[in-house]
C-alpha cells in the first residue's frame, strides 16, 4: 500500500539521574560526596534510506521512543548514554510539527536530522558540595527529553509532473520515454501512486519524470483519489498537461483543461504560476477541426503545444527535446526551508505546571515544559536571557520560589542551568 502521509509522536530519551553516594573506604574517614551523573537521553534521529518509497511502515506504530539514559552510581560512576532510535523514511519526506505546522526538516539533501534531543543527565550530589555544605544529601534529576508530535509528508522530488484527467494518456507516455514501467489499462484510476521515471536525454544528461495519479474535478475537495497526490506536484519544476484531444469519453477537451488547472489553484495558488508545457493525445482518434480548435486555444494562452499519439510514440520525441529545453531555463526542483521552532513558539501550548522541591539552600525547579524552552534559549544570548528570566516571572514560577521562603544568594537548580537568586 502507498502511504505519503502519517501522523506520529516522537519522543527523546530522558536524562538519567544524578546518585547520591559518600565515598566509603576503610581508614578513611569522612571521604565525601562521590555520586555520579545519569547519563544523557538518547536522540530521535530521522535517516533517510532510498530503498524506501512509502511511509506505510508508520501505519500501526505511532510512538517512537528513544532509550533514557542511565541513572549515575557511586564511586562516580557516571550512566551511560541512552542510544539514539534512528528512524528511517524516503528520500522527500517533510517533517512537520503539528502545533505550529512549521517544516522541521526536508529529507531531500539531509540524510539525518536530529528531531528530538536526549534530556541531559542530572548531577551527582559531587556537584552541590560547598564550603558551608559538604555533604549534600541530594542530586539532580535528569531532564526530561524533547517530544514533539510530528506529521510525514512524502512529496515526490521529479523534475516534471504529469497531469491530466484519468485515462488520457499519461501512463502510456511515461512509459515510452522513461524507464518506468505503470499499468496500463483502458479504465480510470489505473495508475494509484505516483510513478517515476527517468528519461535519458544522453550519456550525462536526464530528467526525472512523474506520473500523477488522475485528478478529476473536485479532487481539491477530496473527490475521486482526492487531494492525496496532489502535493507530489508542489516539488516539480515543470507540468505536462496531458489532454485528450479527441475527447473520446465524450468530454470537451478545453473543459478538461480548465478543469483541471482549476483543481491546482483551488488546492494551491503557487501550482497555477508554474510553467506548463501541453501535450494534446489522441490525436488520430480526432477530427481536424477538434484538433485545430484545441491547438488555437493552447496557442492563445501563449503555452507550448505538441500533438502525440502515446502508444507509438508519435511526436513524443518534440515533446521531450521541448522538456528538457525548458528544464535548463528553470530552477532545481524546491526544497522546503526549514523552520525554527522557538521558546515563544513553545509557550504558546505549553500547560506550564511545575514542581518546586527544596534541598537546603538549593531549589530544583522541575518541569518539563520549561525543559523544552530551555533546550532552545541561548544563555550567552542577553535577549534570549532575558525572555527566559520573564518566562520564569509569568509563569509565576519566581513568586513560588519566594513563597518557598528563598533568599538573596540561595541557589535555583533548573535541570542545567543554576544561578543565585537576585530579588
Amino acid at each position: 500500500m502507498f502511504v505519503d502521509k502519517a501522523k506520529i509522536k516522537i519522543i527523546a530519551g530522558n536524562g538519567g539521574n544524578g546518585a547520591v553516594a559518600f565515598h566509603r573506604e576503610k581508614f578513611v574517614n569522612a571521604g565525601g560526596p562521590d555520586g555520579g551523573d545519569g547519563g544523557r537521553g538518547g536522540n530521535i534521529v530521522f535517516q533517510v534510506d532510498d530503498n524506501l518509497s512509502t511511509l506505510s511502515d508508520f501505519r500501526y506504530k505511532r510512538k517512537y521512543k528513544a532509550q533514557n539514559g542511565e541513572n549515575g552510581r557511586g564511586s562516580r560512576c557516571n550512566g551511560k548514554r541512552g542510544e539514539d532510535l534512528i528512524i528511517k523514511v524516503p528520500r522527500g519526506t517533510v517533517i512537520k510539527e503539528n502545533e505550529t505546522g512549521f517544516v522541521m526538516a526536508d529529507m531531500s539533501e539531509e540524510e539525518t536530522f536530529i528531531a528530538a534531543k536526549g534530556g541531559k543527565g542530572g548531577w551527582g550530589n559531587p556537584h552541590f558540595a560547598t564550603a558551608t555544605r559538604q555533604v549534600p544529601r541530594f542530586a539532580k534529576d535528569g531532564a526530561p527529553g524533547e517530544e514533539w508530535d510530528v506529521t510525514l509528508e512524502l512529496k515526490l522530488l521529479a523534475d516534471v509532473g504529469l497531469i491530466g484527467f484519468p485515462n488520457v494518456g499519461k501512463s502510456t507516455l511515461i512509459s515510452v520515454v522513461s524507464e518506468a514501467k505503470p499499468i496500463i489499462a483502458d479504465y480510470h484510476f489505473t495508475t494509484l501512486i505516483p510513478v517515476p521515471g527517468v528519461v535519458r536525454m544522453g550519456p550525462e544528461s536526464s530528467f526525472v519524470m512523474a506520473d500523477i495519479p488522475g485528478i478529476i474535478e473536485g479532487a481539491s475537495d477530496g473527490i475521486g483519489l482526492g487531494h492525496e497526490f496532489l502535493r507530489h506536484i508542489e516539488r516539480c519544476r515543470l507540468l505536462v498537461h496531458v489532454v485528450d484531444v479527441a475527447g473520446s469519453e465524450g468530454r470537451n477537451p478545453i473543459e478538461d483543461f480548465e478543469a483541471i488547472n482549476s483543481e491546482l489553484a483551488k488546492y494551491n495558488e503557487e501550482l497555477t504560476r508554474y510553467p506548463q508545457i501541453v501535450a494534446g493525445n489522441k490525436i488520430d482518434l480526432a477530427t481536424d477541426e477538434q484538433r485545430e480548435e484545441f491547438r488555437k486555444y493552447i496557442c492563445d494562452k501563449g503555452l507550448q503545444y505538441y500533438e502525440i499519439i502515446a502508444p507509438i510514440a508519435e511526436g513524443t520525441q518534440e515533446l521531450i527535446n521541448a522538456v528538457a529545453a525548458e528544464l535548463q531555463k528553470l530552477p532545481p526542483v524546491k526544497i522546503y526551508e526549514k523552520q525554527e521552532i522557538t521558546p515563544k513558539d513553545i509557550l504558546k501550548t505549553a500547560k506550564r505546571d511545575y514542581k518546586i522541591r527544596v534541598e537546603g539552600d538549593v531549589f530544583i525547579v522541575e518541569a518539563e515544559w520549561l525543559a523544552k524552552i530551555l533546550m532552545k534559549t541561548d544563555l550567552n544570548d542577553y535577549e534570549s536571557l532575558q525572555y527566559f528570566q520573564n518566562v520564569l516571572q509569568t509563569s509565576g514560577i519566581i513568586q513560588s520560589l519566594i513563597d518557598r521562603g528563598i533568599t538573596e544568594g540561595d541557589t535555583v537548580s533548573i535541570y542545567d542551568l543554576e544561578f543565585d537568586y537576585v530579588p
